[in-house]
């Protein structure tokens, strides 16, 4: 029998959710949802719980390994890769100023309904750490693994990862569907499902279109840097974008990765180095989405996205993301404490956000792992110019 996927488990748990909302307003009672909302609230406060250590084990493992692979190429892909990942941040944050406010009012937002939704009980789960101070350790712990060639140290630390790693694979994403039809079966009951739809179509059509039009851009930068003409770059890639679509997974899409970059003639030692590092550093694709709808999202509840708001935000999202990729969905998960700490989310926005992420997540991957095709191209020019 064939697995069920992520995405189709999401779509299901926001048709029922949407369905138990409106069944529940029918016979104006809400128990069961009063019931899923006591699931959810303990759920998101593990959630949060669990993001601190998120940002240390996948964090500290990512730099400690960028550490020991030093040298001028690398700080070249690296820097290439986050200047990336911050201008597709700036493009959706510009984007989202000019279009989003045309569709989402803070005017059309709903009136705060009287119905009780509220859980029943909570169960308090405060992290061990802040996420600024995860962010801050994490730095100190891999900048110090690696110049301290810390062995023993990055060993704990990678088991630790491996631990964290299986909690978020088989605990959190699991879980997640159940979460976000508790958060649709609310907003049905509620009386806010067709503004939130309609939001998150317009987002959504956002987030893909920039996406590809990103690539494009990638690609046109090379050819300037390069002279190698974008449409056949871009087409020498395609098999990668394809593989991405379906893995939602940069990691797992390396191999055809690799394949499609040496097309672009581009020598095996730069891509042999420059693809298993970008699609760990360079995630362009998921800084649009976490831009964009968060927008929406801030926008939806009433509020404006500001310049002091959005631009602290998108630096932060291409350093607390790095080596999130290795699980999907793992980027928006260790973003969500940049969300709450920077942009003040709670636990409802912070739902929206996942099932965002989640209904797109194959496009960013597929946009991340053919932009890491337009880095190779850049660095092997550079490569041999040093060589000359």
């Amino acid at each position: 029998m064939k697995k069920i996927g992520l995405l189709p488990k999401l779509i299901i748990g926001i048709i029922l959710g949407i369905i138990l909302g409106l069944i529940c307003k029918s016979v104006d009672n809400y128990i069961l949802i009063r019931i899923l909302n006591t699931f959810a609230t303990t759920f998101s406060n593990f959630l949060k719980f669990m993001i601190p250590l998120v940002i240390v084990s996948f964090v500290i493992p990512g730099i400690a390994h960028l550490g020991k692979s030093a040298g001028k190429l690398l700080g070249l892909t690296a820097s290439i890769a986050y200047v990336s990942s911050v201008l597709a941040g700036f493009c959706a944050y510009g984007l989202g100023m000019i279009v989003l406010p045309g569709f989402i009012k803070a005017s059309d937002v709903a009136e705060k309904s009287n119905i009780d939704l509220s859980a029943f009980f909570e169960i308090q789960m405060p992290p061990v750490m802040g996420v600024m101070t995860a962010l801050v350790l994490a730095f100190i712990l891999g900048i110090g693994i690696a110049l301290n060639k810390s062995e023993g140290l990055n060993k704990i630390i990678v088991e630790l990862q491996t631990i964290v790693e299986g909690v978020v694979k088989y605990i959190l994403i699991p879980c997640i569907p159940i979460y976000i039809a508790t958060i649709f079966a609310k907003l049905t009951a509620s009386g806010d499902m067709f503004k939130t739809m309609k939001s998150f179509s317009i987002v959504f059509v956002l987030i893909i279109g920039l996406q590809l039009s990103y690539i494009i851009v990638q690609y046109v930068i090379a050819f300037f840097i390069t002279g190698k003409k974008p449409v056949k770059s871009i087409k020498n890639m395609l098999p990668a974008y394809f593989t991405a679509l379906g893995t939602q997974s940069s990691a797992a899409t390396i191999p055809v990765t690799l394949k499609s970059a040496v097309k672009n003639e581009v020598s095996e030692d730069i891509v042999d180095f420059v693809i298993p590092l970008g699609a760990t550093i360079h995630l362009a694709g998921d800084t649009i989405t976490l831009v964009l709808a968060a927008m929406g999202v801030m926008m939806l509840g009433g509020s404006t996205p500001t310049a002091s708001q959005m631009i602290p935000y998108i630096f932060m999202l291409g350093i607390t993301m790095v080596a999130a990729p290795g699980i999907p969905g793992g980027g928006v998960v260790a973003a969500l404490g940049l969300m709450e700490k920077m942009l003040l989310f709670g636990a409802d926005q912070q739902a929206l956000m996942m099932a965002l992420h989640f209904a797109q997540d194959s496009f960013g991957t597929a946009t991340n792992v053919t932009g890491d095709g337009a880095i190779a191209i850049v660095v092997d020019k550079f490569a041999k110019n040093q060589n000359k």
